[in-house]
């Protein structure tokens, strides 16, 4: 999962950095800079691997564009601005914490529209988390009302919850080409957005801040979280993300030392539990492999890659190309990774260690 928690430290400090932003740059033509500097970045980062002739990803194929169309109308479009129109109307700290609801939406889509696995301490997290974002919506000064600013987050939550397991279904492929196109398409279109609807063009100076923020806690940020759902599947890279509202309300505290009500801090004890209890999740039981042909970066150590092709690479040298997975049935642990996105309905076949 140490993809997934370096993915949330940069994505973290994005929510406290972008609200200062704010003071200068209109929402909508703020989350086209950001997008536009993540896409930026990484399209410099891929022309630095063709120059030194370094390919070690897979190429995004015509079947994946579905998938990334939807990804970037939902993650790189509709959340952020979602997001930034939230901050505007809340505390910093408080709109940090409250994105932890985005492991609720991911868990949940994952399971009712995908049917990704999800264990009993992954649901006991989601719930948690869930009642965590319910005491940070109440906004105390009008009863017990619903905060408008709350309300904005948690869409763009959910917003982010679909981009997370859109982008799942591609998460083999080169995540640099991922955040590249992402990155140039839905920042031009929120910046675009912006300028048609007539707001304000920014400084020079408070743009190309945002355009580095935006190529941190957006570029590398996406790419490292692409890496994790590989790996570990959406709804645990959902929930390794939860660190990603604690480090962005340790620096919102730090900078607007601004202190929030009570329902803070009782949502920060329940979201920091519930990350701990997902990372001691362990997951193993007898499953089958259907017989698959695909392509995507990977090694010939493991159960999963023994095969063999022509100029037969070590067994820890990454390369890619088309290879086919025989059917196979075996037990070892693992999580809802693209190799591993089994159902669970004969728990009679599920280890007494299963989450």
């Amino acid at each position: 999962m140490i993809y997934g928690i370096l993915a949330a430290v940069l994505f973290g400090i994005s929510a406290p950095l972008s609200k200062l932003l704010l003071e200068g740059i209109d929402p909508i033509i703020l989350a086209g800079l950001l997008y536009l500097g993540a896409g930026t970045a990484m399209g410099l980062l891929l022309s630095s691997a063709k120059l030194r002739k370094i390919e070690s990803e897979a190429r995004i194929e015509r079947r994946d564009l579905p998938w990334l169309v939807g990804a970037t109308l939902a993650g790189g479009v509709l959340g952020p601005i979602l997001l930034l129109l939230g901050l505007q109307l809340t505390h910093a700290a408080t709109a940090s914490l409250l994105l932890n609801l985005e492991v609720v939406a991911t868990g949940l889509i994952a399971f009712l529209l995908f049917r990704e696995s999800v264990g009993r301490r992954a649901w006991i997290t989601i719930l948690a988390v869930a009642l965590g974002g319910a005491f940070l919506s109440i906004d105390l000064s009008s009863g017990l009302a619903i905060s408008p600013g709350a309300f904005l987050i948690v869409g763009a939550c959910f917003a982010w919850g679909f981009d997370n397991n859109f982008t799942g279904k591609i998460s083999l492929k080169d995540p640099r080409r991922i955040v590249l196109i992402k990155g140039i398409a839905a920042g031009s279109f929120s910046f675009l957005l912006g300028v048609v609807l007539g707001r304000p063009l920014p400084l020079l100076i408070r743009v190309l801040f945002a355009l580095a923020l935006g190529a941190i806690s957006y570029g590398a940020s996406i790419s490292l979280f692409v890496l994790s759902l590989r790996r570990v599947g959406a709804a645990r890279t959902g929930v390794s993300f939860c660190l990603a509202p604690f480090v962005g309300v340790a620096l919102s505290l730090a900078v607007f030392r601004q202190l929030p009500a009570w329902p803070f801090f009782a949502a920060l004890l329940l979201m920091a539990l519930a990350t701990i209890l997902l990372a001691r999740e362990k997951h193993e039981h007898p499953h089958r492999h259907v017989a698959v042909a695909h392509t995507h970066p990977h090694r010939h150590d493991d159960a999963h890659h023994e095969h063999y092709h022509a100029g037969e690479p070590g067994k820890t040298d990454v390369h890619v190309h088309e290879h086919k997975h025989d059917d196979m049935t075996h037990s070892h642990e693992h999580r809802p990774d693209p190799h591993h996105r089994h159902s669970h309905r004969d728990d009679s076949h599920r280890s007494p260690r299963n989450g």
